[in-house]
């Protein structure tokens, strides 16, 4: 019984031993990657792993306001910037080939900046793009594009790369390249240690964008420069942002952002006048959702990649080495106790074996080792019987 008990837990041991390696090696690598069936969440939060629009507000902000038929103006006061974002698993299936086929998503992103105090839109944007399902860099897609308040970028004018929305899963301690939408290129995002954050460990990148002309459309330009600095013939509009963003490391979610930025008119002539002055930080509603969002989407990577396997890999071990002490243990009881013979039935003595017989004990006469003589009365009409010789004693009373 115990060895077919030890047969049958090693027989399991090595099962949990090839699941754990199947788990680390096959199904670990599938669930680290961008799924195409991403969903938006619902008021419930629902389902889990949902994408979630993200808020960020800028208190006391200076800011640029353009109405259709009016000069533009520059108003002071909070603005709130919602960033939604719509995976496209319809425009992945169809527009995804080539060697991107399986290996890219196609998101959308909306983006939207109203001023609180009126709820007046002050500015919008939209972008397609794809990402590496992986890395969750952007790749070259020669359908992606950049709308920014009307003026849309298409392929042909702007390359994205790097991070944009997401950082990769089990995100390193490493400098990156990261999307700047009004530069419309990538640009290092550098890695500037871990913190916690509501009590989770993130790590921390920042970057930072020192004053850098914008590339505006000239129509534009002339317009801002009419309005704040009508002695002018020229003028540019720079651009600066300190940019810091707080990583989940396993799952690569953002789960705090902010953004110090600047955008400036300079004349060639006269002062110059600021366009927007905000400090962006996510609010604490969308601090705790990403949290939650991040930290489901962590549990579940580690429990494939780390906790299954090792837990698998454990159980497999230790039944092992119990179901060879259990067979061990069957074979040293049957050597201590081997099973006893059963006793052979004794043979028929044989003459050696019998005890030697005296003369004085025989039957009839001493045996001899001669052999009798042949009868030689054989064709005799009498019929006889040919006499036993005799003994020793009576020869000798003959």
């Amino acid at each position: 019984m115990k060895a077919r008990l030890g047969a049958a837990l090693f027989g399991i041991g090595v099962l949990s031993l090839v699941v754990a390696a199947g788990t680390a090696f096959y199904v670990a690598p599938t669930v680290t990657k961008l799924p195409y069936d991403l969903a938006l969440c619902d008021a419930d939060g629902k389902p889990e792993g949902c994408l979630r629009a993200s808020v960020a507000v800028a208190e006391n902000a200076r800011f640029l306001q353009l109405k259709e038929g009016m000069p533009p103006t520059v108003q002071t006061g909070t603005l709130e910037a919602t960033t939604e974002v719509v995976p496209q698993a319809e425009t992945t299936d169809n527009e995804m080939t080539g060697d991107l086929a399986g290996e890219a998503v196609v998101w959308d992103v909306f983006g939207t900046v109203r001023w609180v105090q009126t709820s007046e839109v002050i500015s919008q944007y939209a972008v397609e793009f794809a990402l590496d399902r992986v890395t969750a860099e952007a790749v070259q897609w020669d359908k992606q594009y950049l709308d920014t308040d009307g003026e849309t970028s298409t392929n042909d004018s702007v390359q994205m790369a790097g991070q944009t929305y997401k950082f990769p899963f089990h995100t390193e301690r490493k400098d990156y390249e990261y999307f700047d939408r009004d530069l419309r290129q990538a640009l290092p995002i550098t890695f500037d240690g871990t913190e916690q954050v509501n009590g989770t460990d993130t790590y921390r990148f920042v970057q930072v964008i020192e004053e850098t002309e914008l590339n505006m459309a000239a129509d534009s330009v002339n317009a801002l420069v009419g309005t704040f600095a009508p002695e002018a013939t020229s003028g540019k509009v720079t651009y600066s942002n300190t940019r810091t963003i707080w990583v989940e490391p396993v799952s690569g979610n953002f789960v705090k952002v902010r953004e110090q930025q600047k955008k400036t008119l300079v004349p060639d002539q006269g002062a110059t006048t600021t366009l927007l002055d905000g400090d962006f930080l996510y609010t604490d509603e969308t601090i705790e959702n990403s949290l939650a969002s991040a930290g489901s989407t962590r549990d579940r990577l580690l429990l494939v990649s780390r906790t299954l396997p090792l837990g698998l890999a454990a159980l497999g071990l230790v039944l092992i080495v119990v179901g060879l002490l259990l067979r061990r243990s069957r074979t040293a009881v049957a050597a201590d106790n081997p099973a006893t013979p059963v006793p052979a039935a004794d043979p028929a003595p044989t003459r050696v074996d019998e005890p030697p017989v005296r003369e004085d004990e025989r039957e009839g006469g001493p045996l001899t080792d001669e052999i009798p003589p042949a009868s030689t009365n054989w064709k005799s009409e009498e019929t006889t019987v040919p006499t036993q010789r005799s003994t020793q004693g009576e020869a000798q009373k003959n």
